[in-house]
């Protein structure tokens, strides 16, 4: 089968950006969509060829199929790269492309369908002898249902929406009085966010780690993995900082997970890149937790230590190529840690900050790599995910890697919105992280404690101190300018007493 020659990536942002990256040094041809929102956005910029799609909205533009796939047929595309989010999961839309005579550059829609649904997951996983953890068998029918089943593991339990994610209709109830209310509600967030109100119960495993193992299935069927990635540094069940290796898990852990995830895969008939994730235990026993069918945010971290491009495999395998790498091959080496940089406000409770970006410092350097989709001059829409950036650093140690996110993040600067960046920073510090002996509840016990409310009075002092800076460097001559020590480039300032750090 030759090699795709133009592709279109429905996608927008960092991820659109990094596909049309690989795209371009495969020879083939970036096909960009943007709506009205991201006429200016760099994923339009970065494509061969660009396309208008609607308005804003996303239900108007990026998950709306019949638009995507006339701009596919109207651009001659061989294939479609859903990216991470949108239509990436969306089983319709990989047999609408397919329907279409185009390539879906992902996994089967029926891989999809059997683990879109975590009931639907959870079952084909007992039946391959995955490890799940206690829970109903499926949806639950009843209130009296949810109590027996309650009663019969014990409190604390889970409640958990079966087309849910991000965090949404879920639900830690500790006490059977709160139960019900809890269930109603569970019930209700499910319905508001994914027009389905199915939610299931599973006993509650408390303060574990999250850990996900990278896998990718040939066409043949072949299943490898590419080690472990440690995402317990999460809030409200968003993924903050990622790692990997674990700091936690030993080579013996780790090859039952790998062993254990690619089963799994292998039990729904998966191509392509896919994370099975697991709840690790205080006692070292794990549970499958769910399968993302598609490329996920974090993945940089994997290619970091792996020496890998995932995307490239992606592509690779679905124009027919065989299975780029056997089990064998896959070698990591060192440690890599990846940061998200949210535009949002932690003073304000994390509420998201979108906005004019005025000016975009990012950071560079030896071992560090930088996954964007805006620049100065671009505005952060109210409209999508307030993600700026993806920081990833990788060093021969976890230390060493630590310290070159801190710097890294130390070296960004984001000025006209607030960002998470000083909030990053205080993680990277905290004692449970560098003694990597944190889990998913780590960050909601750090913000109980005085030390993660940023001073106001540092705040205004950091302020003060850009506008004395800019204002100093665009009055008298260059020889004044440079004895003060900046030096004006571009649109981005580098001065040497001081930097903003845009938290």
């Amino acid at each position: 089968m030759p090699m795709f020659k133009r592709v279109l990536i429905a996608n927008r942002g960092e991820i659109a950006v990094r596909i049309a990256q690989t795209l371009r040094e495969m020879g083939i041809a970036p096909i960009a969509v943007f709506s009205e929102a991201d006429r200016r956005s760099p994923h339009v910029r970065v494509a061969e060829f660009a396309y208008p799609i609607g308005p804003a909205p996303a239900a108007e533009s990026y998950l709306c199929i019949e638009k995507i796939l006339k701009v596919a047929r109207e651009a001659k595309a061989d294939a479609i790269h859903p990216g991470y989010g949108f239509l990436s999961e969306n089983p319709t839309f990989a047999d609408a492309v397919s329907d279409a005579g185009i390539v879906f550059i992902g996994p089967p829609a029926d891989a999809m369908r059997k683990m879109g649904s975590k009931t639907a997951a959870r079952t084909a996983m007992i039946a391959a002898g995955v490890p799940t953890v206690p829970g109903s068998e499926g949806a639950l029918r009843s209130d009296e249902e949810a109590l027996n089943i309650a009663k019969r593991f014990g409190f604390p339990v889970m409640l958990k929406a079966s087309a849910g994610g991000g965090g949404k209709g879920m639900r830690l109830v500790h006490q059977e009085k709160d139960l019900l209310p809890g269930l109603r509600s569970a019930r209700s967030e499910a319905k508001n966010a994914f027009g389905d109100d199915t939610v299931y119960l599973e006993k509650a495993i408390l303060n574990p780690k999250h850990i996900e193992i990278q896998i990718f299935s040939g066409p043949d069927g072949e299943t490898v993995w590419l080690g472990e990635r440690e995402c317990s540094m999460q809030r409200r069940h968003q993924k903050v900082i990622e790692e990997t290796p674990s700091p936690v898990v030993d080579e013996t852990l780790r090859q039952r997970m790998g062993e254990v995830a690619c089963r799994a895969a292998k039990a729904v008939d998966y191509r392509g890149a896919g994370t099975i994730e697991f709840l690790l235990d205080g006692d070292g026993s794990f549970y499958f937790l769910e399968m993302n069918t598609r490329l996920q945010v974090e993945h940089p971290v994997t290619e970091l230590c792996c020496g890998t491009d995932l995307v490239r495999a992606q592509v690779n395998v679905a124009a027919g190529l065989p299975m780029p790498w056997e089990q064998h091959e896959i070698v990591r080496r060192g440690h890599a840690i990846e940061a998200r940089l949210y535009a949002e406000n932690p003073r304000k409770k994390f509420m998201p900050s979108p906005g004019m970006i005025e000016e975009l410092v990012l950071p560079s350097g030896p071992g560090i790599r930088v996954d964007t989709g805006v620049a100065s001059g671009v505005e952060v829409s109210r409209y999508y995910d307030p993600m700026i950036a993806k920081i990833s650093v990788w060093a021969e140690t976890r230390e060493a890697a630590r310290v070159k996110l801190h710097r890294a993040l130390a070296d960004t600067a984001v000025n006209g919105i607030v960002t998470n960046a000083s909030f990053l920073r205080q993680l990277l510090d905290d004692p449970s992280f560098i003694s990597g002996n944190y889990h998913t509840g780590s960050i909601a016990e750090m913000m109980t404690t005085a030390n993660y409310e940023i001073s106001p009075d540092l705040v205004d002092v950091a302020i003060l101190a850009k506008a004395i800076l800019t204002y100093q460097m665009n009055t008298g001559s260059a020889q004044e300018k440079a004895a003060r020590g900046g030096v004006r480039t571009g649109r981005s300032w580098r001065a040497t007493p001081w930097r903003w750090g845009g938290g």
